[in-house]
């Protein structure tokens, strides 16, 4: 995993049991160890990867959602890997933690990945998605527009954006601009009086993101049946 500046690799793996519903996995790399949460699925070769804002940490916002959708997502064929930066709020270096991310799943037999971003996140999943064809879709929750210059190469493949028009972090400005910068296809979901960690939306933002997730899946299901 690099680009001009920086390389990352994989070295080695660290597995045991986690209290959460996920297996604690330590991703040791040659500069730092990246610290995640798996959840396994005994069918299918998807997976969605979790990753928070700035501050970094595990369960997303809105009270955990990450873990929620995970333990729903697990016995429909859809693995979890949710993700801690080594080194919050440093773009390249998270991006580069995502890359790594997405070849252990590919290790776990999971070829084909959704990524979802929260506010910071929303930036580094839209980068790490436009760099790497294993990905299906793309999610950015509350996102900033920093570091987003990539959305456009999203396309052909989906992307969603969700924001709180309350949000007293970014306004959901920063949404709607990603939306116009996008390609198709697109969908904006704005949720009133709903601020910057979800909260206030918590039962719409899991109906609303876990029904695109198996959207995405099941129309990637069928493109691959068909052979295309």
């Amino acid at each position: 995993m690099a680009n001009e500046e920086y390389s990352l690799e994989l070295r080695a793996v660290e597995t045991s049991p986690a209290e959460d519903g996920g297996e604690q996995v330590l991703l040791h790399t040659n500069d730092g160890t990246i610290n995640c949460r798996f959840h396994s699925s005994e069918t299918g070769d998807t997976a969605v990867l979790w990753v928070f804002g700035a501050g970094g940490g595990l369960g997303g916002p809105a009270g955990g959602l990450y873990t929620r959708l995970a333990a729903q997502l697990a016995p429909e064929g859809t693995a979890s890997l949710r993700l801690d930066y080594r080194r919050p709020g440093a773009l390249i270096p998270c991006v580069l933690d995502v890359l790594v991310g997405m070849a252990y799943l590919g290790a776990q037999g999971r070829s084909r990945v959704v990524l979802v971003g929260h506010s910071f996140g929303g930036a580094v999943v839209i980068s790490a998605g436009a760099a790497s064809p294993e990905v299906i879709g793309v999610a950015a929750l509350s996102s900033q527009t920093a570091g987003t210059g990539q959305v456009g190469d999203i396309s052909p493949r989906p992307l969603l954006l969700m924001h709180g028009t309350a949000d007293e972090i970014l306004p959901d400005t920063c949404s709607r601009n990603l939306y116009q910068r996008a390609g198709e296809p697109r969908q904006l979901l704005l949720y009133e009086n709903c601020r910057h960690g979800l909260d206030d939306c918590r039962d719409d933002i899991d109906r609303d993101l876990l029904a695109w997730i198996r959207d995405v899946v099941r129309e990637r299901d069928q493109t691959v049946a068909a052979g295309e």
